[in-house]
């Protein structure tokens, strides 16, 4: 957890594909620990083609047995089958012409928030890119988990004011 921290963890995330995985790995995250997910990324990444979303919206329900029975990572046929519909959410919006980082970095104007004093679960961010999220398809983007996703990829600086990262702006330490 101390490098997770420590190289990843709040560090401004600008690619598309990266962010997307970000994001359905914090989906896979909903009722659990992040530890877990964490411990899982690299079954998850095997499992779901590298988080590939061409090759994931192509999953069928051939895929989602495979999936369902591969005990590397979570086993829940909702966040399952919520990733395959995430991808081509991800893919249309593309085909629209809609670059799926710079949508998700204009909820918080191009460069990461800080907060000051408690940090909290949810922002009005993450209600709106929530609702903006769920209105083209993505599911398990609550505002709660699209917070912490927000917090891993950057776009919210929760560091503590002691931390190095609080003022890093490099993308590693």
């Amino acid at each position: 957890m101390q490098a997770y921290h420590d190289e990843e963890w709040g560090v401004p995330e600008r690619d598309s594909r990266a962010l997307w995985e970000k994001l359905m790995l914090d989906a896979f995250q909903a009722g659990l620990s992040w530890s877990i997910i964490l411990r899982k990324r690299e079954a998850f990444r095997r499992a779901f083609s590298r988080f590939d979303p061409a090759r994931v919206a192509r999953y069928t329900q051939r895929d989602v047995k495979r999936l369902l029975a591969d005990p590397g990572i979570v086993r829940s046929r909702a966040k399952i089958e919520a990733t395959i519909a995430g991808a081509r959410s991800y893919l249309a919006m593309q085909a629209a012409g809609e670059d799926f980082s710079g949508f998700v970095w204009d909820f918080v104007g191009g460069k990461p928030l800080r907060n000051t004093g408690r940090v909290p679960t949810q922002s009005v961010q993450s209600v709106a890119l929530s609702k903006a999220l769920k209105a083209r398809g993505f599911k398990f983007v609550g505002p709660v988990i699209v917070y912490a996703w927000m917090q891993a990829a950057g776009l919210v600086n929760d560091h503590a004011s002691d931390c190095f990262r609080r003022k890093s702006r490099r993308r590693t330490p």
